[in-house]
């Protein structure tokens, strides 16, 4: 079993950081039924050093506590649909199939809290939306904005090698 590093835990802690500080600094679109989370662009990360995954989920558990409507909800089951999506993410290297776990596990994950704790209509009903609604926002974020992010990590081969190492 490998050991964990100090760059290790490093890099994660300031990865969740990031990831909790740029989503209360866009709050305003990063929560609700049509969310654009900026920081989830951040899991084109994982693909490169597993220890990006702790990152993203601590920084997913303190961006949910301190800035959902259902803090405590979000924080399980938000924080549970970005750590199934890093762990399915981490062995994908094609660009265009990246994005795929974290817009899956999002629309289906937080689609279905959000169509339990916000939505009057009947759950199925309900359900279709928020999971459509969730999904689409993940999809603009993850194909705006992570796959450039994974395409220069895997072309800049300074930076790509770095994280590797992590």
């Amino acid at each position: 079993m490998k050991s964990i590093t100090v760059k290790q835990i490093a890099f994660a802690g300031i990865l969740a950081a990031v990831y909790t500080a740029v989503t209360l600094a866009t709050a305003s679109f990063a929560y609700g039924p049509v969310q654009f989370r900026i920081a989830e662009a951040l899991t084109a990360l994982v693909c490169f050093t597993p220890a990006a995954i702790p990152g993203m989920v601590i920084g997913c558990m303190a961006a949910n506590l301190l800035g959902s409507f259902v803090s405590i909800w979000d924080f399980l089951i938000g924080s549970f649909a970005t750590l199934l999506a890093c762990l399915l993410t981490r062995k994908i290297k094609n660009a265009w199939l990246m994005p795929l776990p974290t817009i899956l596990c999002n629309a289906i994950i937080v689609g279905a809290e959000i169509a339990v704790f916000f939505d009057d209509r009947a759950f199925p009903t309900a359900y279709a939306m928020n999971a459509l609604s969730v999904g689409f926002g993940e999809a603009v974020v993850m194909y705006v904005l992570a796959v450039p992010l994974f395409l220069w990590l895997k072309n800049n081969k300074k930076t790509g090698e770095a994280l590797a190492m992590i």
